[in-house]
């Protein structure tokens, strides 16, 4: 007997919103709606809404679904804004993004060709536009500049002048930012005038490291 993947899923939600993660009406229709079983590999496809990260190959993992949670509602999407996404991975991340500012509005850049036309497939075979480049994303992305919001899914040693340079005024930036390769905080970075950022600590995370030109060297 096959798993009930919607099942799972709306109790994964629910545990999430009575964990405190999920807040918002918009980052809890995106959850209902993106179906992460079809995001993950074939072999943990049974933990898809297990809260915990799952390998998606290359040395990548998609994170787990409470992380996922915190840093969209640190982002504070509203429909219609500019996303700027660092690592695409499986293409899940971009999928919630997508549910939340609308088609067309997320850009997503990944440095692994393979990763990058993984994304793609998931997410035409779950019909969202998103834009997929292959890239260093610590340089961000110019040809979309600017945007309301750069979010990264990868641990950088501080946050690359290019994402801010590419945030619009009133926009911010999320990002795990932490002197190790292995531990994090996350940050929320706020771009308050053409001059001045506010920035806010959150919760400690470890993601995968942030390669790049502006970020670890790989």
């Amino acid at each position: 007997m096959g798993a009930d993947f919607e099942k799972e899923g709306r109790e994964l939600v629910e545990r999430l919103e009575e964990w405190g993660y999920v807040k918002s009406p918009a980052v809890k229709a995106a959850f209902l709606k993106v179906p992460r079983e079809q995001f993950v590999p074939e072999d943990v496809r049974r933990s898809a809404y297990n809260d915990a990260p799952l390998p998606i190959g290359h040395g990548q993992t998609i994170s787990a679904p409470s992380m996922i949670a915190i840093m969209l509602e640190e982002a504070d999407l509203k429909p219609g804004e500019n996303v700027l996404e660092i690592g695409a991975g499986c293409g899940y991340n971009a999928a919630l993004l997508s549910e939340i500012v609308g088609p067309d509005r997320v850009v997503s850049v990944e440095r692994i060709p393979a990763l990058a036309e993984l994304a793609r497939a998931n997410l035409a075979a779950c019909e969202y536009r998103v834009e997929v480049v292959v890239g260093d994303g610590t340089l961000g992305y110019p040809p979309r500049a600017p945007y309301d919001c750069v979010i990264a899914t990868a641990g950088a040693p501080r946050i690359p002048k290019p994402w801010k340079e590419q945030t619009k005024v009133g926009g911010r930036i999320v990002a795990p930012v932490g002197r190790s390769r292995l531990n994090q905080v996350l940050v929320t970075a706020r771009r308050v005038s053409e001059s001045k950022w506010e920035f806010k600590e959150g919760t400690a995370c470890a993601f995968v490291p942030l390669i790049g030109a502006e970020g670890w060297r790989g």
